[in-house]
């Protein structure tokens, strides 16, 4: 058993010993009442809402019944003192009713020995015969005789007796000091206060201490189960209930403390289950049930930690990825590709043995763990073998069969890193170089390649550094009508000027390095902006500064069309600008297409509703696109300058040149052809009827000031590139 002791809102619970339990009883219980109930803030309450309703009800009986007839009781006693002294002061033997009955010394003992202020006296037919004192405020009349009168002060009662009253013919009207009477009643409305008071308080305590014994004393008690239920959930430290049962009161609290029990056993289930299942989703796969990244990182420490003092404990790391499983989930849904995915983690699962461990640390990526405990045993042979597993058979799925491929990364512990965690990056970094070579295949780690990433990061780094800096600039490469001769238009080409310590100052570098890391990182579409902002600016300069009004090509990306919204910002840059839009051309590769061609055509009709033109850069060597080039709204096709250079010693790129020319005439484009180096090339392109060209035999990529000159100084005959 245990005490409940309440102080100041708090609780303390101590264990009685035998004795003292069976000591104390009910009668503890009770004794122990009024001193919990007062505090208790609703013990308060009821008590003073008890208190004050006792002396409301008290009082309006005061107010209603007992102080008027009190002060009538007073009054009366101040009427018979007034009759009585009058009969006796009243000659008796007085026979003449004209006149007063009252001699002049009985007049003055009245009004000195009795309440009486003045007095007026009247015949038995009313009339007025005489006044004595203070003249009353009545007057006698017939039927009047029961008429009084109070003062609003207090101080006056005046009342009328007739003859019957003072055995007399006469009619006397008193009027009577009553200055007592206000005074009394103050003193027995004060009088009847305490005693209300004193009733209501005795009244109050005894029934709080039946609502304490039978009410508020449980109520307190389940309070500090509550309490100490809300402090600990799930240990609450609840004692058992000293309360009957079978009271309504008794079986609440006994319903409460299961219910509090019940909560605590039932808050400890959940917080296991709870653990168990965040545990299970911090570190396992939810779609396949292999540990995902985090759990596999833990797995290769620890294995690598048990190996520290056996220098023959090795491992492989494999990384495997599936190609191409965007396009089965894009064609076929993600409900097969995920079961594809958990096919793919059974069958690696089956495939190796119980020491390796299997995991899936991306969407469609898997890395392995797998002892090397066979000396002849290394991991491009575990790599193979995955290889050959994942081969061997279709995957089913939904009456479907997928022939499923992986590139797969290999490296091993502690021959490529004495940190597990560096051994699963190189077999990223080998995985990655897998991929770039077309899938498919497997790669064994190598030095080459990491310096290889690290040379890639740091040029991005470097890049970066160039957009901040303005260590980017434009080159122009002029563009000629083969008809007129006359230069039409200018390719503005990235360029990269990286100063060094170099005597030079520095060096550029190719796009050919740089670009494809841009692209990959994402860092094309700031420095593609900056492109078109440039080339439009320049553009705008030629034309007001030098009255060049040609067109100038930007090559765009494909990363523009779906990282940013390039028709505004053209939009806004050809206002802020205020170039011509006809001045302005935008050439996209064929690849750009074939993400997503509605997106495409919707953002080449904005573009191309802007007023700028539009061409197809590298025609013939991306995705075919025939049957929706229809659908674009370009102006021109652009030969690649591969089909050019080869043309004249290779049918097969003459065909292609000569095709791509017919194909941009029929759909009534323009075609432009680069690459070209010779007057060969130039008499080719004649007389496949080609539009217009650009490349070496003309001019080089130039600044701006340099392009400037060659328009200026070229007499428009292409016979003068001869020399």
């Amino acid at each position: 058993m245990f005490s409940v002791d309440s102080m100041h809102g708090k609780s303390f619970y101590r264990k009685d010993s035998k004795s003292e339990q069976a000591a104390k009883g009910k009668l503890g219980l009770l004794m122990s009442s009024p001193i919990h109930i007062w505090r208790s803030n609703v013990s308060k309450k009821i008590a003073l809402a008890v208190f004050m309703t006792i002396l409301l009800v008290q009082t309006l009986v005061l107010n209603i019944g007992l102080i008027p007839a009190y002060k009538r009781e007073k009054l009366n006693v101040l009427r018979e003192q007034a009759k009585v002294a009058i009969a006796l002061a009243i000659d008796q033997e007085h026979k003449d009713t004209r006149i007063s009955p009252f001699k002049g010394p009985e007049v003055d003992r009245l009004l000195r020995s009795s309440p009486l202020t003045g007095f007026a006296v009247y015949s038995y037919r009313y009339d007025f015969l005489q006044s004595y004192g203070s003249d009353p405020m009545l007057a006698a009349k017939i039927g009047g005789s029961d008429q009084t009168y109070f003062s609003p002060d207090g101080q006056v009662y005046e009342v009328i007796f007739d003859g019957a009253d003072i055995g007399s013919i006469y009619t006397i009207v008193a009027r009577i000091d009553a200055s007592n009477v206000a005074d009394e009643i103050s003193a027995y409305v004060f009088q009847n206060i305490q005693v209300m008071s004193l009733l209501s308080l005795f009244v109050t305590t005894v029934l709080m201490i039946a609502l304490g014994k039978w009410l508020l004393e449980p109520m307190l008690f389940m309070r500090e189960n509550l309490i100490s239920a809300f402090k600990n959930p799930e240990e609450p430290n609840i004692p058992e209930s000293p309360f009957n049962t079978n009271d309504e009161i008794g079986a609440a609290i006994a319903l409460t403390q299961k219910l509090i029990r019940q909560n605590a056993e039932n808050l400890t289930h959940i917080k296991s289950t709870a653990e168990d299942r965040i545990h299970k989703l911090a570190f396992y796969d939810t779609l396949t049930g292999l540990p995902n990244r985090a759990l596999f990182l833990q797995k290769i420490v620890e294995s690598a930690r048990l190996g520290d003092d056996d220098d023959s404990h090795r491992f492989a790391i494999v990384a495997l990825d599936l190609d191409h499983f965007k396009d089965i989930n894009d064609s076929m849904g993600h409900n097969v590709g995920d079961a594809i995915l958990r096919s793919v983690g059974k069958r690696l699962r089956a495939a190796l043995p119980e020491t390796a461990v299997v995991s899936r640390t991306g969407e469609d990526e898997f890395a392995l763990m797998v002892p090397l405990t066979d000396g002849g045993f290394s991991a491009r042979d575990v790599g193979e073998r995955l290889i050959g597993v994942i081969r061997a058979e279709p995957f089913k799925v939904f009456n479907e069969q997928f022939q499923v491929r992986v590139s797969i990364g290999v490296s091993t512990y502690p021959d490529d890193g004495v940190e597990p965690d560096l051994v699963l990056k190189n077999a990223d970094i080998a995985l990655n170089r897998a991929k770039e070579e077309g899938r498919d295949t497997l790669k064994e780690y190598s030095e080459d390649f990491d310096r290889a990433v690290q040379e890639r990061f740091q040029m991005l780094r470097d890049l970066r550094d160039a957009l901040e800096h303005d260590q980017l600039q434009l080159y122009f490469q002029p563009q000629l009508d083969l008809k007129s001769g006359q230069v039409i238009g200018a390719e503005a080409l990235l360029r990269w000027w990286k100063p060094d310590n170099s005597k030079e100052g520095g060096t550029f570098i190719s796009p050919v390095n740089f670009i494809p890391v841009a692209e990959q990182s994402g860092l094309i579409v700031p420095i593609g902006q900056w492109v078109m902002k440039k080339a439009c600016e320049t553009a705008k300069e030629c034309l007001d500064q030098h009255g060049l009004n040609v067109r100038f090509a930007i090559n765009v990306s494909g990363n523009q069309f779906s990282q940013s919204d390039i028709c505004g910002y053209l939009a806004q840059l050809l206002e802020e600008t205020g170039l011509p839009p006809q001045m302005l051309e935008l050439e996209v590769t064929e690849s750009v297409f074939m993400d997503d061609i509605q997106h495409t055509v919707q953002i080449l009709h904005n573009l191309h509703g802007l007023g700028v033109e539009l061409a197809i850069d590298d025609f013939g060597t991306g995705y075919s696109s025939l049957s929706y080039l229809s659908q674009f709204p370009i102006d021109r096709l652009k030969i690649d300058q591969s089909f050019i250079r080869q043309a004249l010693n290779d049918n097969e790129n003459a065909s292609i040149a000569r095709t791509i020319i017919n194909l941009g005439h029929s759909l009534n484009l323009k075609v432009i052809a680069e690459g070209v180096e010779t007057r060969d090339h130039e008499e080719f392109l004649i007389e496949q009827g080609c539009d217009e060209v650009q490349g070496y035999r003309y001019c080089r990529p130039v600044p701006v000031d340099d392009f400037v000159a060659f328009v200026k100084t070229y007499n428009g005959d292409l016979k003068s590139f001869d020399s």
